[in-house]
């Protein structure tokens, strides 16, 4: 209910909720508002979109390293070079493969281990701390870790095959068959946590009724899950896997520590392939070409799995 504002501008005059939300009501508090939003709002513009945009002005010069002669416009040069790459192809197809091979098990682990510490156990709150213990790491330290997992001469991974007379051991990182399933085994485990975590915060909204009543009427685990906790766990699922895919196919850290993106290219990611090609060789304006693939890819993602979020919405 509106509040009267007075028969005229005199100084008794009241400004109302409707007044404000009126075009021409109070612009003040339009203003008041942008000065709230500014702290927030300028990182974002100096840290994030200052550089894409200038990323994306530096994909159309023939930008390099330690050249005398100024910058030159070269249009869409570098995306015609790029179109013809096999070698950035290949690894933006074991990009995808790395994506993919990280974010499934990942969801699936995930999914169990927060059935389970969704439960009535004994010292559960102990195993949820201990559960996000790789969360708390960074990636780096993490790959450290896992180099000396996967050495070859005395690893704990090789030296428990010995003990258990599986063989002599085997240099998991160096070869091109097991360098990117022992990645992707590390990828999985690092990002095991925050999936976990965020599927747990989704069966807490299940309510406990619903299973009980379920279970009531005779329908057993497997059908209880489909019937009574999937329907509320989906959008959680959904979200967090695109979160995951989309994060996947942007890693750097993890695999750079762990192989560098060797042997022979078959680790290497697109974004590895664009920083070699930005700091090991000096071609910044090619490399910022690939960047701006990896972005319109990744937007590609993000706007699909918004449309559906959006479609979801509406349906409900």
């Amino acid at each position: 209910m509106n509040t009267p504002t007075g028969a005229g501008k005199g100084a008794g005059s009241v400004t109302t909720v409707a007044d404000v939300r009126r075009p021409g009501g109070n612009p003040a508090a339009g203003q008041g508002a942008w000065f709230l939003v500014l702290p927030a709002l300028i990182p974002i513009l100096v840290f994030s979109v200052g550089p894409l945009l200038y990323g994306v002005l530096l994909a159309f010069t023939d930008a390099q390293s330690g050249r005398t002669q100024a910058t030159r416009w070269t249009g869409a040069l570098n995306f015609q070079d790029l179109l013809h790459d096999t070698l950035f192809w290949e690894s933006f197809r074991i990009g995808l493969v790395w994506a993919v091979g990280v974010t499934v098990p990942q969801f699936l682990l995930a999914l169990g281990l927060a059935l389970l510490l969704s439960q009535d156990l004994r010292l559960r709150g102990l195993a949820r701390a201990l559960a996000i213990v790789p969360w708390a790491m960074p990636e780096v330290v993490v790959g450290i870790m896992w180099r000396l997992v996967y050495n070859p001469d005395a690893g704990i991974l090789n030296e428990t095959l010995r003990d258990l007379g599986l063989g002599d051991g085997h240099d998991w990182l160096s070869g091109l068959a097991t360098a990117l399933p022992a990645v992707i085994v590390v990828g999985v485990w690092a990002g095991l946590p925050q999936t976990t975590v965020a599927l747990l915060a989704g069966l807490q909204n299940v309510p406990r009724e619903l299973h009980e009543a379920a279970a009531i009427d005779g329908a057993g685990a497997l059908r209880r899950f489909r019937a009574v906790t999937w329907p509320a766990l989906r959008p959680v699922a959904l979200a967090i896997t695109a979160l995951n895919l989309i994060w996947n196919l942007n890693s750097f850290a993890l695999v750079y520590v762990l192989t560098g993106g060797g042997p022979g290219g078959k680790t290497r990611l697109p974004s590895l392939f664009a920083y070699e090609e930005a700091f090991r060789y000096g071609q910044f304006g090619y490399a910022a070409a690939m960047g701006c693939v990896l972005v319109a890819v990744v937007s590609v993602l993000l706007a699909v799995f918004l449309a559906g979020r959006l479609r979801g919405g509406a349906d409900a």
